[in-house]
């Protein structure tokens, strides 16, 4: 996941062309305590593009053509697969073209890659009926097998799976009530997840426990999970009274119908790693939540 074949000739790719999609595949990704970018990226000239690179998943397809496209492919050497094709008749024209599908290119790869992560963790997958939370809310989510139970109180579920010693992936499931406009808007996100941090979410010492990091500002955005209106947040936590921290993502999910806000949370313990594929899984988790 996240690994991106740039198939561009080297002229190009070494040129103010090359500069532009490097800062579009090379952004940085949001609510990460250090920079890591968008994608991992490979890249070769066209005349290198034979059969053990058509093979790969995600492969942008970059060049000067008699005519101006944007092209997306699915499945055409392997499966999964998607294939972007950009081509502009002129260098100028496809820096601009380049600039002008910037989010589209982002989005398109994002996408593909989450709906493969999803069906590579669909094929094991823990027992969510026993899980007194997901049942009392009334919601299921596809939860990976490896994940181990930390607390279920029927009110608030926490589940861990240790990816190597001492650091870890964390999954969080509750629900609030819906008491006022501002809750409806998502301004007390972060007031919240602080609440629910101090009471369920402890330190290593006694009065030691998870809030969101004072420091750096959340970056909240307007998406839909399972149809719903939900405010997606991505932050940093910190313990509080100890030195632990790391990368957060929360779903924030208005339950209008029935008066209430469900929220689903990944994050990140990992002090020595990259992050940013341990957050896409988590992504790919959250984003199976069904409301039943």
């Amino acid at each position: 996941m996240n690994q991106l074949l740039v198939v561009m000739d080297n002229d190009l790719w070494q040129g103010v062309e090359g500069d532009e999609l490097r800062s579009v595949i090379g952004s940085k990704v949001l609510g990460l305590p250090q920079n890591e970018p968008q994608f991992g990226v490979t890249q070769v000239p066209v005349s290198a593009f034979g059969t053990m690179f058509k093979s790969l998943k995600s492969i942008l397809i970059v060049g000067i053509g008699k005519t101006e496209d944007f092209k997306v492919q699915t499945d055409i050497y392997s499966s999964p697969q998607k294939i972007v094709t950009i081509t502009a008749k002129d260098n100028e024209s496809l820096v601009k073209l380049i600039q002008d599908k910037k989010e589209e290119i982002i989005q398109i790869f994002k996408k593909a890659d989450l709906l493969a992560v999803q069906h590579r963790l669909k094929k094991s997958q823990f027992n969510a009926k026993s899980l007194k939370t997901l049942q009392n809310i009334g919601i299921d989510l596809e939860i990976p097998k490896d994940y181990r139970l930390v607390d279920d109180t029927g009110d608030f579920l926490w589940m861990r799976q240790h990816t190597k010693p001492g650091e870890s992936t964390n999954l969080l499931v509750y629900e609030l009530p819906l008491n006022s406009i501002e809750d409806e808007q998502g301004q007390h996100i972060v007031s919240s997840r602080d609440t629910i941090g101090k009471k369920y979410i402890p330190g290593r010492k006694e009065g030691f426990y998870m809030i969101t990091e004072a420091a750096y500002s959340p970056h909240t955005f307007l998406v839909e999970l399972d149809g719903k209106k939900t405010f997606e947040t991505r932050g940093k936590w910190e313990m509080k009274g100890d030195f632990m921290a790391g990368p957060f993502l929360n779903y924030t999910v208005v339950d209008k119908a029935n008066n209430r806000l469900i929220v689903v949370e990944g994050f990140t313990y990992a002090p020595t790693s990259n992050k940013r594929d341990y957050m896409f899984e988590l992504e790919a988790v959250l984003k199976t939540l069904k409301i039943k």
